[in-house]
């Protein structure tokens, strides 16, 4: 085989970050994947986003900013305070590397081609080292990059060492680039199945290898115990008729706790694993849950997709999110948490059991299965709490009970539908009451002033649209001023300010990860926001651990909100 070198992705790189157009990416990743079939190691495909591990690999690379100033000052001889003076005006290590490098290259004569395997190597090596001794390790591994690296190769190399690529790469259109590099007379057909396929892996390498591979090769992608995935969503609904047009009668109905979805699986070792949606391990977090699944769930392997709610210890009565979000977030005094914030696991669907899945059965038999396997107990595990019901009055006392003992409102799933990973689907769907939220991720902030000067306090939300993320407008309400039950100002600001992209003045710009939920009045078109829209009113209710980016708010879903409320009018 013959070599490859990095020279070549830098090549796509710079050919993605030349347009904004969304096909047209999605035809230069095609044609690269076609070259990179034939010369290259299916894993070399995450470097397209920038990474060097499957999307359901939580590892970092742990470069901060600061590290990459000196890997480059080590690199090139350069004082880290130039450097860093430098980056304060130009906002881009990156191109400050290659600014450098290119420098280097005119004194120096010989230097041998980076290999894409050598820069795959050296930059997993630096994800996988820890403890004593591991930043100057780090460097050396850095530095010998970008020894070889010409300008532009060093200023991915430190982007792809930062996680900011900047060549407009979502995984819709490495989904799209897959179907038409070897689907080409079909890829609108095909990319329903690649979706899926990933949605039940995480890993590009593994849709990649089996795309080329063929059809049938992507029917035999399955799921894997032990390893994270992406969740069925549900659609909102106004009301109980509508639910009933969208997954038909009789539906099942089943009260949706205020709680936050994990997925529980467990391997053929006996060992159990817990994922949030956003894809993160959290076992640590939830040892109890751990030992109640051993205890009260039947199987060689599953996996499980449930809601973990909290409750108040002495009276039972069950805690809203906000709540019990601090076990996710705390990695540490796990034993006082288990004490003093107890969860119950409901379970409501099976995707995966004893070596075959589940995924293309019946709903109404995958509940049978979580019947059979799940022993209840008490305020600790149960199936979810379900009805099957085709009459509008049984399904509003159960809406209304649920309400009455604190959950949010109800799920109504149609009994004959599969799961679909990692879709909104319209035959499950969500009542709630009418109180107007949207799920939405911070792109930007400013500081406060006066008691609230050093804490970011007003921000810049937005939605999605195929990747790409549209502000809505600036929410400053919602938050608290001291530490207490729910997310304080300064606790807001330690989570976004690693996360500080851009500073200008008093305004920075946030890398999109941290998601909130907002209320609002009504939505309003506003050309000052890229989405065309804004929020009237708009409040913080909560910060969303529980969720990522791909959960946020659609832009379809906001143009649906804003018909329904024409209508009414």
């Amino acid at each position: 085989m013959a070599e490859m070198f990095y020279s070549e992705f830098v090549e796509v790189y710079e050919e993605l970050a030349a347009t904004t157009k969304k096909l047209e990416k999605a035809t230069i990743i095609a044609g690269f994947l076609r070259k990179l079939k034939e010369k290259g190691d299916e894993e070399w495909i995450y470097l397209l986003k920038g990474k060097v591990v499957a999307d359901y690999d939580a590892r970092e690379m742990g470069i901060s900013e600061q590290l990459a100033i000196k890997a480059i000052g080590k690199s090139f001889g350069v004082g880290n305070e130039e450097i860093a003076k430098k980056f304060r005006k130009i906002g881009d290590l990156g191109d400050i590397a290659r600014e450098l490098a290119k420098k280097k290259k005119q004194s120096t004569l010989f230097s041998k081609r980076l290999s894409v395997k050598k820069v795959f190597d050296n930059l997993r090596k630096v994800m996988g080292i820890e403890g004593q001794g591991a930043v100057d390790i780090k460097m050396g591994l850095v530095s010998e990059l970008l020894g070889s690296a010409s300008e532009k190769e060093a200023k991915y190399i430190v982007r792809t060492l930062l996680g900011d690529l900047r060549v407009g790469v979502a995984d819709g259109i490495i989904r799209d680039a897959i179907a038409e590099a070897f689907f080409p007379d079909r890829k609108n057909e095909v990319v329903d199945k690649i979706e899926e396929v990933y949605g039940m892996c995480n890993d590009f390498a593994e849709v990649f290898e089996a795309a080329y591979k063929g059809e049938k090769a992507l029917e035999k992608v399955d799921i894997v115990p032990g390893r994270p995935m992406n969740v069925m969503l549900a659609v909102k609904v106004a009301d109980i008729e509508e639910a009933f047009d969208a997954c038909g009668r009789p539906a099942a109905i089943e009260q949706k706790y205020d709680g936050f979805r994990m997925i529980i699986s467990k391997e053929k070792n006996g060992e159990i694993k817990l994922f949030t949606r956003r894809l993160e391990n959290v076992t640590k977090q939830f040892p109890d849950v751990v030992g109640i699944v051993k205890k009260n769930i039947k199987g060689e392997s599953f996996v499980l997709d449930s809601e973990i709610v909290g409750y108040d210890k002495k009276t039972g009565i069950y805690r809203p999110f906000e709540a019990i979000s601090q076990r996710i977030k705390r990695k540490y005094e796990i034993d006082k948490l288990v004490e003093n914030l107890p969860v119950e696991t409901n379970i409501f669907d099976v995707l995966y059991y004893d070596g075959e899945s589940c995924m293309k059965e019946k709903f109404k038999n995958r509940r049978k299965i979580i019947e059979k396997i799940v022993r209840e107990e008490k305020l600790k595990i149960r199936p979810a709490v379900q009805i099957i019901s085709d009459n509008e009055e049984e399904v509003t006392n159960f809406y209304e009970n649920a309400l009455k003992i604190g959950e949010e409102g109800i799920m109504i799933k149609n009994l004959d539908a599969d799961y679909r990973s990692g879709r909104r689907v319209g035959y499950m769907v969500k009542l709630k009451p009418s109180v107007k939220d949207l799920d939405l991720v911070i792109v930007g902030a400013e500081y406060g002033r006066g008691k609230r000067a050093g804490w970011l306090t007003s921000y810049i939300v937005a939605c999605k649209n195929e990747g790409e993320f549209l502000e809505m407008g600036m929410v400053s309400s919602g938050l608290k001023e001291k530490e207490e039950e729910g997310t304080s100002y300064d606790e807001m600001t330690k989570l976004l300010k690693p996360l500080i992209e851009k500073v200008e003045g008093n305004k920075v710009d946030i890398k999109p990860k941290v998601v909130v939920s907002v209320t609002y009045q009504n939505i309003q078109k506003s050309p000052s926001y890229s989405s065309g829209y804004a929020l009237r009113f708009p409040r913080i209710t909560m910060f969303r651990p529980d969720r990522s980016v791909n959960d946020i708010t659609t832009l379809w879903e906001i143009e649906g909100e804003v018909k329904k409320a024409e209508r009414k009018e």
